[in-house]
């Protein structure tokens, strides 16, 4: 596979926005026309053809009318669901062609979705391609095991495909696993979180490929956070784990396919550098976009994230919930909402009122935490009646996550009667290992405000940011 970014091993796909194209004939657009009828597809690959030949198609007759002297037409927004082509899109669209003839095996999820089909499903019916094994990350293949449960290895019944478990015995994998295979293909969607653990799969997984001296593709999807809001500790590397395994910020604001290249190109993990590492790009994504600019319908990334408002709150309360607090685990709704037994929901929402912080109100709530099979079997505090503070988010765009949770988590240890502080880290590792730095509990237990422990890690973001910008794609 061709390497064009100036690193060994890696493809980029080129935007053809860098260069201007020429007027397309008539007769051009009447061939794609006769194409669109003519070609034989599978159900999903003609959708995604048909789709990228019609916004082709629609390029070209603009730039005709302003070559012709014309006035261009007004500017209008695209539809989000048109601007953008996921990874796995693009992939299905080109009938396979970065893998074609060759026995595959994806590393997925219930979530690597093409136009409402799962993509093991489309590779399995590709005539050209064999879909050989599944590989499956926290939570499992179909995404239904709760926070570290241990998932199985199996056979998926639609395709009859042996899925491995990379969370269980091990979780990275195995060579066993990788035999026969051509290549490995990576499709998840993350949501932007370093403790979020799909990212650590990746890199573990791109570590196996290596030493297969198979190729590693990357099918890109958006982060849902968007790519411009970078905030949080770097990963100081004595404190690397499975839910933080990079040096890097909590939020990093990059797509896996950036921080693939990232991985690999900074070396953050041993034995890459033979890796022939292929990123297939999305069309349409751009850094400033959150998830409801994508026009993308969410899927539950896990079961505790079953809306992109629990993922957009997530990288904050996440950190708080490794308080003894209760996070929203056993709510409809995790990490909107956080409180105590011995909590004042409304003091606490008056104070972070007053703040006036970007983008949210906090309401004081009391709710009961429930059991709910597969999803928060013990949450704390379960079926007790606590006070909390809920996340009211107004201004998706404005809001900043990781930051409004130092101020929520400044505000629990400020309320925590003596008796309690004692006990409010009950994991002091994990602890540790989620904010990648023992400073951060530091400055909480100095009684340090939100904005000091945020204003204590600009000088590290600033240095990320200098060092993540030759990996970026869009």
């Amino acid at each position: 596979m061709r390497a064009n970014s100036g690193r060994p091993g890696e493809q980029r796909h080129e935007q053809n926005s860098a260069k201007p194209r020429a007027a397309m004939k008539p007769s051009k657009l009447a061939r794609i026309w006769f194409l669109m009828h003519r070609t034989v597809l599978s159900s999903v690959a003609r959708r995604v053809r048909l789709a990228a030949l019609v916004a082709l198609i629609g390029s070209a007759q603009a730039m005709m009318s302003t070559n012709a002297g014309a006035a261009p037409p007004p500017k209008v927004a695209p539809a989000p669901t048109a601007a953008i082509m996921t990874g796995a899109a693009k992939l299905v669209g080109s009938d396979f062609a970065a893998i074609a003839g060759r026995r595959v095996g994806l590393v997925t999820n219930h979530t690597a979705r093409v136009d409402g089909a799962h993509l093991a499903d489309v590779l399995a019916d590709a005539p050209n391609v064999t879909l050989a094994a599944i590989l499956a990350p926290e939570h499992g293949f179909r995404g239904a095991a709760e926070a570290g449960a241990s998932v199985d290895d199996g056979r998926d019944s639609r395709t009859g495909v042996p899925i491995f478990s990379l969370y269980g015995a091990t979780k990275k994998p195995t060579q066993r696993m990788l035999r026969n295979l051509d290549v490995l293909v990576f499709d998840i969607q993350d949501i932007g979180a370093r403790f979020y653990t799909y990212i650590s799969t990746m890199g573990l997984a791109m570590q196996a490929a290596a030493e297969a001296g198979i190729p590693f593709v990357v099918l890109d999807r958006p982060n849902p956070l968007g790519g411009t809001d970078v905030s949080g500790f770097v990963l100081e590397k004595p404190l690397a784990s499975f839910v933080g395994q990079y040096p890097i910020p909590i939020v990093h604001g990059m797509t896996v396919g950036e921080l693939a290249r990232m991985i690999k190109g900074e070396r953050m993990l041993p034995g890459l550098d033979r890796l022939d590492l292929v990123v297939i790009e999305m069309t349409g994504w751009q850094r400033g976009m959150r998830w409801p600019d994508t026009g993308q319908t969410w899927i539950a990334t896990s079961p505790n994230i079953p809306s992109f408002a629990s993922a957009l709150v997530y990288p904050g309360i996440g950190v708080v919930g490794e308080l003894a607090v209760n996070e929203g685990r056993g709510t409809p709704e995790p990490f909107t909402v956080f409180g105590a037994r011995w909590f004042d929901g409304r003091l606490a929402a008056d104070r972070l009122n007053a703040l006036a912080l970007p983008g949210v109100r906090f309401e004081g709530v009391s709710y009961t935490p429930r059991s709910i099979p597969g999803v928060a079997t013990n949450p704390r505090f379960l079926g007790q009646k606590i006070s909390g503070v809920r996340l009211d988010v107004t201004d998706v765009d404005r809001f900043a996550p990781l930051e409004t949770g130092m101020h929520a988590i400044a505000e629990v240890y400020r309320q925590a009667p003596t008796r309690e502080r004692a006990a409010l880290f009950p994991n002091v590792a994990m602890f540790h290992a989620i904010a990648g730095t023992r400073r951060l509990m530091a400055m909480i237990k100095a009684g340090k405000s939100g904005a000091e422990i945020v204003a204590a890690w600009q000088p590290e973001v600033s240095d990320f940011k200098l060092r993540r910008a030759p990996y970026l794609i869009y």
